[in-house]
């Protein structure tokens, strides 16, 4: 297991552009053996990513606007300093309710940023594609 102290300070970190959010890595699988991700997501308000599933645990905690975050049959309202988690396997999505958000997302294992990673490369108009790489890392889209 390789983990390390690592800073990161305002305005640094990996940052991949996902259809409906700018995700910035500030805590990497790298940095803690693969155990945690800790990420700065900046999402305006348009369009929610359709509902999915991922193979991994991820809590979502609000710094700016508001969100309402769908976890299996339950819709959640989150303003500053709320928070949520969702075990691995839940059906879920966020839509931003405010003009934009700004919240941290941490997730189990080292699984969510190397999705993100693949997903910033890829066309998003290419839904065969985008399925790939969703079904690559564990990630599963609601069947409509």
């Amino acid at each position: 297991m390789t983990e390390s102290v690592h800073l990161s300070t305002a305005g640094t970190g990996a940052e991949y552009v996902a259809p409906d959010a700018t995700v910035t890595v500030k805590i990497g699988a790298e940095h803690t053996g693969a155990q945690y991700e800790l990420f700065e997501v900046d999402a305006p308000r348009g369009p929610a990513a359709p509902p999915h599933s991922e193979s991994w645990s991820k809590a979502f905690y609000v710094l700016q606007g508001r969100i309402l975050v769908q976890a299996g049959d339950q819709g959640y309202d989150l303003g500053p300093g709320a928070s949520v988690s969702i075990p691995a396997g839940t059906l879920n999505t966020f839509s931003v309710l405010t003009p934009s958000a700004k919240f941290l997302t941490i997730s189990q294992t080292g699984k969510m940023g190397a999705f993100f990673a693949d997903l910033a490369t890829a066309d998003p108009t290419d839904f065969a594609a985008l399925g790939e790489i969703s079904s690559r890392h564990g990630v599963s889209l609601a069947r409509s």
